[in-house]
Parts: structure tokens; C-alpha cells; sequence
């Protein structure tokens, strides 16, 4: 998922980074690949803070166009963090650096969000999305719920839609765990997976310079 994420960012980083004179050719692909680090630390640090459910709000898709995400919290997370990376990293000026931010890490969360909602783009998906940023704990919880409860066509969204209304999300015997049981676990499984890649992320991401 996160090559997918980083041609994504590639495939729409044309006006905001590669025709853009305040980012140097040699850089393009720097500042690709740190967008795309800003975008996959950020999710994942959110579900590893217990914020599943704001993704899922995210990736509802109601929300996708820019003005909305510009205003959603998570996005004016990742805005702000990947501005001071291109001044810090790039000695863009705090107006260059928030110009790129504010266009790019937009453009790639509404793309991804209609890439997840989309049946017809197989790369993307909810389910392949949290996997990836738990490190495979997404699978396992939709595994279990499975077992628990028969039905073999299930997918984490329908088991969080099915649970979310429940009261309180407390654990329950039926269902193999409650709502609060399933953010904890994905929580656990994205906290793992920063102590496994650390700062180790971006390297990940710049082998798929080409």
C-alpha cells in the first residue's frame, strides 16, 4: 500500500511540486516521497492515538473536496508538519513551504478518499489501508469477528458499522469485542508499527524513487 500511496502522490504533485519553480528539479522527488511520509505517519499516528474513527469520518467521503479538508483537523495536521519539513529540509520560506503543503497534502487525501470508496480501483482499499498501518492487526481483528459470528463475507467496514451502534462500544460476548475492543487493538497494531519503522519510514518510501 505504501508504493500505491507514493505514486498517488506522485501522480498529483504536477502543479504543486513538479511545475513549480519554488521546488527545484532536484528535489521533486524528495519532496514526493516526503509527502508521502507525511501522509502515511500522519493516519497512522492517528489510529495509534485511538482515532480510528476520525479516519473513518475522513474517509466517509462526504467530506473529500478541498475546502472540507482543508478544514478537518487531521489534514491541518499533516499541512502543518509537512511545511516545516520543506523549510526545514528544503529552505523553502514559511509562504513557499505552506503553499505546497496546502495544495498537495489535499489533493492526495481527497484522491485517496475516492480511490477507497472506488470498487473499481483494487490497489485501495479501507481494509488494505488500516492494514497497512497496523501492520496486518486490521486483518486479524476482521478474522476473529468472522469466527465469531459466521459470517464469512465480512470486511472491517461492515464490522465497525455494525458495532458503532452499539451503546458505549463495550465488549460483548456475541460479537467477539466491542467497538472501544476493535480501536484499541488497531491502536496497539499502529503503535508497533511506529516502533518497528521509526524513522525508518521515508527510506521505505525513497526506494520507490525510480
Amino acid at each position: 500500500m505504501l508504493e500505491e500511496l507514493f505514486n498517488l502522490v506522485k501522480s498529483v504533485a504536477g502543479n504543486s511540486v513538479i511545475n513549480n519553480n519554488d521546488v527545484p528539479n532536484e528535489h521533486n522527488d524528495a519532496v514526493v516521497a516526503e509527502a508521502t511520509n507525511t501522509v502515511a505517519s500522519g493516519l497512522r499516528n492517528v489510529v495509534a492515538g485511538g482515532g480510528l474513527q476520525n479516519i473513518l469520518s475522513m474517509f466517509g467521503g462526504n467530506n473529500n473536496n478541498k475546502q472540507g479538508l482543508l478544514n478537518n483537523p487531521i489534514v491541518s495536521m499533516m499541512i502543518g508538519h509537512f511545511a516545516g519539513k520543506l523549510m526545514n529540509k528544503f529552505n523553502m520560506n514559511n509562504s513557499q513551504a505552506n503553499n505546497v503543503a496546502g495544495s498537495l497534502i489535499p489533493d492526495v487525501l481527497g484522491n485517496l478518499v475516492n480511490k477507497v470508496n472506488d470498487p473499481n480501483e483494487s490497489g485501495f482499499s479501507l481494509d488494505s489501508l488500516l492494514a497497512s498501518i497496523t501492520g496486518g492487526k486490521s486483518n486479524e481483528v476482521v478474522e476473529e469477528q468472522r469466527n465469531s459470528s459466521g459470517q464469512s463475507g465480512l470486511n472491517l467496514q461492515d464490522i465497525l458499522g455494525q458495532l458503532g451502534g452499539n451503546s458505549g462500544g463495550s465488549s460483548d460476548g456475541n460479537s467477539g469485542g466491542g467497538l472501544m475492543d476493535i480501536i484499541g487493538k488497531l491502536a496497539g497494531g499502529a503503535q508497533q508499527q511506529q516502533q518497528r519503522n521509526g524513522g525508518g519510514l521515508l527510506d521505505l518510501i525513497k526506494g520507490f524513487v525510480k
